[in-house]
């Protein structure tokens, strides 16, 4: 059987997840540091990434740290800066929103289209 990894299980403390983001684009290498944490800590007040808090601790998943690579990328290769971070993450949401609504209301109109089918066959005999 084989072992599947939830992304979203926050299983990273801070010092491990500032040190797991890394540069997304073409700073790549050994040379590269990790972020600080104190960085992570703003990210959090600012709602750019919501680890799981017990207590004091905060603890990232595998899809923060993702998210921590892209604000990252943004800010460090693009030169976005924290409010346009927060814009463009707003609109990715609102695009996933979208598609899985859009997703909802295919599945919707194949249930219709089957029924409306039903009725005409059922009509016709």
């Amino acid at each position: 059987m084989a072992f599947v990894k939830d992304r979203n299980q926050p299983i990273y403390t801070i010092s491990i997840a500032a040190k797991l983001v890394r540069p997304m684009g073409g700073r790549g290498g050994d040379d590269v540091k990790p972020i600080h944490a104190q960085t992570l800590r703003m990210y959090d007040r600012l709602g750019l990434v919501k680890p799981q808090k017990v207590g004091k601790n905060r603890f990232y998943s595998d899809r923060d740290i993702e998210r921590l690579q892209k604000i990252q990328h943004f800010t460090q290769d693009i030169g976005i800066n924290l409010a346009g971070v927060a814009y463009i993450f707003a609109l990715m949401d609102q695009v996933q929103q979208t598609g899985a609504g859009a997703d909802a209301m295919e599945a919707m109109l194949q249930g219709a289209e089957e029924t409306l089918r039903e009725w005409i066959s059922n009509g016709e005999e």
